[in-house]
């Protein structure tokens, strides 16, 4: 059987590790992004951080908002904006599909992780999510907890 091999140019820029914790992630979607050359320069020195942000559809077009790119030092002069809105590319059917989610079902589009493809292109995966409750958040603190001590139990007793 022939192993994978390990591809260096995919690797995962930023994480929201509060996304799955802040919502129930119903979907998601793989998209494109828009960059600056000095944009992508930066991201693969790793300086990205996609936490804070959320993506919108406005004027049929959907935006990635006020995700942050670090300056890429030796693009003094034809720098970048460090919180742009950048454009996010997906097919007419999937951003009708985000549109009617968002307006009709009351969802939220939060990005999950940024990351280069196989071919070196950066991807940004988009969950198509549902507020939680503060009940919601400490039920699935208190399911992680006994996860936890249930597999150190197992563990001690095997």
């Amino acid at each position: 059987m022939a192993q994978k091999k390990h591809d260096p140019n995919s690797k995962v820029i930023a994480e929201n590790r509060r996304a799955r914790f802040d919502y129930f992630i119903e979907d998601d979607l793989e998209c494109g992004i828009v960059l600056m050359g000095s944009e992508v320069k930066s991201l693969r020195e790793g300086g990205a951080n996609i936490a804070e942000s959320y993506a919108s559809v406005e004027e049929g077009e959907l935006w990635l908002i006020n995700s942050a790119v670090a300056p890429y030092a030796q693009a003094k002069t034809w720098g970048h904006e460090e919180r742009r809105k950048r454009k996010l590319l997906v097919s007419r059917r999937e951003l009708a599909r985000l549109w009617a989610a968002v307006a009709k079902d009351g969802m939220t589009l939060v990005p999950i992780v940024m990351y280069f493809n196989d071919k070196g292109r950066v991807k940004l995966k988009i969950g198509i999510a549902k507020g939680k409750k503060l009940h919601d958040k400490r039920e699935t603190s208190a399911k992680r907890d006994w996860d936890r001590q249930k597999r150190r139990l197992l563990k001690e007793q095997g």
